[in-house]
């Protein structure tokens, strides 16, 4: 099952890679989500290796989470590896240059199942398809607003 979405976004790619790949923000957004969220590698900048633990309560019951990067070409491309309990999935993180001082954001997820409950669970999202579109253009498009704001915020 894949999502994407694309959104245009008022800043250089520069800066909005900067802010997309500050994963010390990330993480203490999960924190306040309610997720635990820990880094099990130990690498001092970005780089592919990096690896993170996460626990968040999903659908009643608390999932684990094993996250790894599997690409980092900054400015263009990022990408993830995850797998939760029979599911993996794979988040690539893609900016493109429109202009100079415009960037065009591309996320693009695909889940995965590999055991029959993961593949249970992926068919209940399949039937809530449009919902879970919706919500996740909604979320890319609150996103690339907050990534505007902070651009503006910092220069």
């Amino acid at each position: 099952m894949k999502f994407s979405s694309k959104e245009d976004i008022e800043a250089p790619i520069e800066k909005v890679f900067a802010l997309v790949s500050d994963f010390e923000t990330i993480e203490r957004a999960a924190l306040r989500r309610g997720a635990e969220v820990q880094r099990t590698d130990n690498m001092r900048n970005p780089a592919v290796g990096m690896s993170w633990t996460a626990s968040f309560m999903a659908r009643g019951r608390e999932r684990q989470l094993d996250i790894r990067m599997t690409e980092y070409d900054p400015p263009d491309n990022m990408r993830f590896h995850s797998v939760a309990q029979g599911l993996e999935t794979d988040l690539k993180v893609e900016l493109l240059a429109l202009s100079r001082g415009r960037t065009r954001l591309s996320v693009d997820l695909d889940l995965k199942p590999r055991s029959i409950s993961a593949r249970l669970l992926v068919q209940s999202l399949k039937l809530a398809r449009t919902n879970l579109n919706k919500k996740f253009h909604l979320r890319m498009a609150d996103y690339a607003r907050e990534l505007e704001e902070r651009v503006r915020r910092v220069t």
